[in-house]
């Protein structure tokens, strides 16, 4: 599983020019999913970005979680993680899982969230998708489940 999570004081999602999802302060989540990720790799990724520290506290350091912010989450599908650039000019995404299982593991991820205690609010599945945001920071991370576990 691999994430790009972006500090935002706000992000949305067009689908077919119409918001369906938005959050104001928190983190906006693109998420990708390979074939070998499971419940315990969606676990353990929820509970990895729910206790970063990268929100400033009172003297300016990165030091409180979202939880403790009181932000939340656009999570957004993105097998695009999982592009291969190595041979020719154009991406290869045959390291991405297929479409059911990434998105049965996308639901799951998005309800590990939620049962963190985050509201979260999501984008449409393999929908051409816009999304909104204004970084905060900018902070930009980048989170590989083959490099974390």
């Amino acid at each position: 599983m691999r994430v790009v999570l972006q500090r935002v004081l706000e992000a949305s999602v067009e689908v077919e020019n119409q918001v369906v999802g938005a959050i104001e302060k928190g983190y906006l989540l693109l998420v990708g999913v390979a074939p070998t990720d499971d419940e315990q790799i969606v676990s353990k990724m929820a509970d990895k970005i729910v206790g970063l520290r990268i929100n400033e506290d009172s003297n300016g350091k990165m030091n409180l979680s979202i939880k403790d912010v009181n932000g939340d989450i656009l999570s957004i599908s993105q097998f695009t993680l999982y592009a291969n650039c190595r041979k020719g000019r154009r991406p290869s995404f045959d390291e991405a899982a297929k479409p059911a299982f990434a998105n049965e593991m996308y639901e799951l991820f998005n309800e590990k969230l939620k049962g963190l205690g985050c509201k979260v609010e999501t984008g449409i599945f393999q929908s051409e998708m816009k999304v909104n945001l204004i970084n905060d920071g900018p902070v930009t991370i980048v989170l590989d489940s083959a490099e974390l576990f």
